[in-house]
């Protein structure tokens, strides 16, 4: 075991599958000499050759379909878009022709992609560079959409994406990139794909969550704690497919939910776990299930960031007319 930061239980990960799969290729902007913009792929062309690990144009649609004809030819690629603000360039690649590719020949072909890309706020990027787009991947058919919290996470389910058979959007939070460390594994593990994780137990009210807003729920969740309330947090770690067993067994257990998101109300995936709850466990719940995100505006300008993301506080406010309810 070491302790590894998320981005360092990345590159881990990569060099895994790198080193026990001789088809896994890793490309994209800058990946290769430079190991990416945040040293996501550090040191893996040097290990692994320019034929395994190579940079690619700064183009988002030459990405997209070099992906395409490579896992056409059995290889696994892994393709980085350099920040998600930037996947509408290879949006036909993706839900076009990826997400596609299974259904179209019958089951004769596979789309075996991990498309790797940073993403969230808290950090003060540029325009574009933070926008949360996971909803727009989770409302297409035939992709996997994975956003882990903790380094443990990264490292497990970026190996179960990268075998996985079927196109993965593996999204990385930057604002938990390098914000802590905990015990990873050195050698291969998987984090299996459509399985929640229970942060924290609880009776009296669930929390559902991803990314970084796992850590503000949890900060919430223990303020709660102090007065007297019990809250159980749950990742849900996978977006597409969301585990609906975990999510309803919680929700029967606590009767009470709230759904806390970075994304706008109108984006991210919120709304389709509130349908869940509501469509399979209406019987259950005590009051309404609430949500927590950021307003239906643009992305903010850095400046206006702290304000405009949702955080512990505001989770804490939701939380309250639950319970109170």
């Amino acid at each position: 075991m070491a302790q590894m930061t998320m981005i360092q239980a990345i590159t881990d990960g990569l060099r895994c599958e790198l080193k026990d799969d001789e088809n896994v290729l890793v490309f994209g902007e800058d990946v290769g000499v430079n190991g990416g913009v945040f040293r996501a792929t550090e040191g893996l062309q040097k290990e692994f050759g320019v034929d395994r690990v190579f940079d690619t144009p700064l183009a988002e649609s030459g990405i997209g379909g070099l992906a395409i004809g490579l896992a056409l030819q059995g290889f696994r690629p892994v393709p980085e878009i350099q920040f998600f603000g930037f996947v509408y360039e290879v949006m036909d690649s993706i839900s076009g022709q990826l997400a596609r590719l299974k259904y179209r020949t019958g089951g004769a072909l596979n789309a075996p992609v991990t498309i790797r890309s940073p993403f969230g706020g808290g950090v003060h990027t540029p325009e574009m560079h933070s926008d949360s787009l996971e909803g727009l991947m989770a409302s297409q058919p035939g992709l996997k959409v994975v956003v882990p919290s903790t380094p443990y996470d990264a490292k497990g389910l970026i190996i179960s994406s990268i075998r996985d058979n079927d196109p993965v959007i593996f999204l990385e939070h930057l604002k938990l990139y390098r914000s802590f460390r905990e015990e990873v594994p050195e050698e291969s593990y998987t984090v299996p794909l459509g399985k929640a994780a229970v942060r924290r137990e609880g009776a009296d009210l669930s929390i559902f969550s991803y990314g970084a807003m796992v850590h503000e729920s949890l900060k919430a969740a223990e303020e709660l704690e102090k007065e007297g309330h019990s809250v159980e947090v749950i990742d849900l770690r996978t977006l597409q497919p969301l585990d609906i067993e975990t999510i309803i067994a919680s929700v029967e257990k606590t009767n009470r939910a709230i759904v806390v998101q970075e994304a706008q109300k109108q984006a991210g995936i919120a709304a389709n776990v509130v349908t869940e709850i509501t469509e399979r466990a209406i019987l259950s719940l005590e009051a309404p299930v609430l949500r927590v995100t950021a307003p239906d505006t643009i992305y903010s300008y850095p400046q206006a960031e702290a304000v405009w993301l949702p955080n512990y506080k505001d989770i804490i406010v939701t939380a309250k007319k639950v319970l109170n309810f």
